[in-house]
């Protein structure tokens, strides 16, 4: 297995791509900390996993709030001592145009997706540091690279993610830890359940594959980058969106 006993944080674990990289994460062998704003919906992706004898954990998780951050971080440790991987997958939508757009929903949108990636990123840097030794992922999109009409504050807050992830590389590669993002396409979850037949041929025609991408798909991505496999790699931006954006 190819994260064998290896420490693992992810954010954003109660649904979708979040759920699909901590089961990945346990099936290769890794003891996982699943967090989410919810605690009842992170529950319920963490309790199956750990009956199947699985080490997966959780615990609620604001990721806006640094309180919240710390506290987690201090609990894996104090459960097992060392991080290893860190997965910042946790996000939130307000899309409007921006013209109509509040103060509040373009606050609310880039403190949690962008700054709340920080907070996780900066809290794990001193264990890392120290263990000479980590992988930090955190997933964009493809929206942070191309933009997106009525998500202008998303398309920020995942466009900051990719700057933070290289400005980050530079400053702990000699650290042996690896930071790189990943910007998924149109991947199939709870929010392109509710896209209209229309929506959904007007999508897959502008996708060379032609097809929308599995939570799965991001996973094994992931996988990879937390993995020794990937020891090589920092600082790169990697798209999984069945040719989309190229």
């Amino acid at each position: 297995m190819q994260l064998q006993e290896k420490v693992a944080i992810v954010t954003g674990a109660s649904r979708g791509i979040g759920a699909a990289i901590a089961q990945k994460f346990c099936e290769e062998g890794a003891n996982v900390m699943l967090c989410s704003r919810s605690e009842a919906s992170v529950a319920a992706v963490a309790k199956p996993l750990a009956e199947k004898g699985f080490n997966a954990k959780f615990v609620q998780t604001d990721v806006s709030r640094k309180s919240d951050v710390e506290a987690l971080v201090n609990l894996t440790l104090n459960e097992y001592s060392r991080i290893d991987i860190l997965v910042n997958n946790a996000g939130i939508t307000r899309d409007t145009l921006l013209m109509r757009m509040k103060d509040e929903d373009w606050d609310a949108v880039l403190h949690s997706n962008l700054t709340g990636t920080m907070y996780c990123a900066r809290a794990v840097l001193r264990t890392m540091m120290r263990q000479k030794s980590g992988r930090i992922i955190n997933v964009s999109s493809v929206i942070g690279l191309m933009g997106n009409a009525g998500q202008a504050n998303y398309a920020a807050s995942k466009a900051g993610i990719i700057g933070l992830t290289k400005s980050l590389a530079k400053e702990i590669g000699s650290r042996g830890i690896t930071v790189n993002a990943i910007a998924p396409g149109f991947i199939t979850t709870d929010m392109t359940a509710n896209f209209s037949e229309a929506d959904l041929e007007r999508i897959r025609a502008m996708i060379p594959l032609a097809a929308f991408g599995t939570p799965e798909d991001v996973a094994e991505l992931t996988l990879f980058l937390a993995s020794d496999a990937s020891r090589y790699i920092t600082g790169q931006a990697i798209q999984v969106d069945g040719g989309m954006v190229m």
